[in-house]
């Protein structure tokens, strides 16, 4: 019993350091979470109005892929290819920020800090810091809520309310840091998409 009392002391006062923090000094830690791990890879589930997606990311910095059985996206840095089993096409852009954000944690987490107010959210996921997010201007984005592990302070879930009224949410699991990925793993790799598939530069 003396044990078990222990352990909730010990678990209360996780809680509690992390409560005593501010969203930006919590987002802060997520960012450098992410940036400690190397290249980093996780499991990520999308859910929305125009259904479920779900598939693994790598992540190295600002550069990551996204390998699903509906669509795949290799960012460099600077160029993006999406491919998705919808259109039957590759497109090639040049993503904004907010194209980012709403695709890589690490973009995500950085332009959260550089361009929205945020505020300790009042609905809690036990285990979790969550903060609310607005826009400091105009923007497709009207709320986001970003739930981040206590403790790791990786960043586990974030739901985007859009200005149209569409929501979705993103849950990352199975982290995994220090993962082999080479410049490679960050662009176009034709053998993941079927052969013949037209390529459309859209930059």
């Amino acid at each position: 019993m003396k044990r078990i009392a222990l352990l909730l002391v010990a678990a209360l006062a996780i809680v509690a350091t992390v409560a005593a923090q501010t969203p930006q000094q919590v987002l802060d830690k997520a960012v450098a979470a992410l940036k400690a791990g190397g290249n980093i890879q996780a499991s990520y589930a999308i859910t929305g109005s125009q259904g479920r997606s779900s598939g693994t990311i790598t992540m190295s910095g600002a550069k990551f892929r996204l390998l699903s059985d509906d669509m795949k996206c290799w960012y460099n840095g600077s160029a993006m290819w999406t491919y998705s089993v919808a259109t039957g096409e590759v497109n090639i852009t040049t993503p904004t920020q907010q194209d980012l954000q709403m695709t890589n944690p690490m973009a995500a987490a950085e332009g959260f800090k550089r361009n929205f107010h945020m505020w300790k959210a009042k609905g809690q996921i036990p285990g979790n810091y969550a903060i609310k997010l607005m826009p400091k201007s105009k923007s497709e984005i009207s709320e986001v809520y970003l739930y981040i592990s206590n403790g790791s302070y990786r960043l586990s879930s974030a739901h985007f309310v859009m200005s149209d009224g569409s929501r979705f949410t993103i849950k990352l699991t199975n982290y995994k840091t220090g993962v082999s990925a080479g410049a490679s793993t960050f662009t176009f790799d034709k053998s993941q998409v079927p052969a013949g598939t037209p390529v459309v530069d859209l930059r």
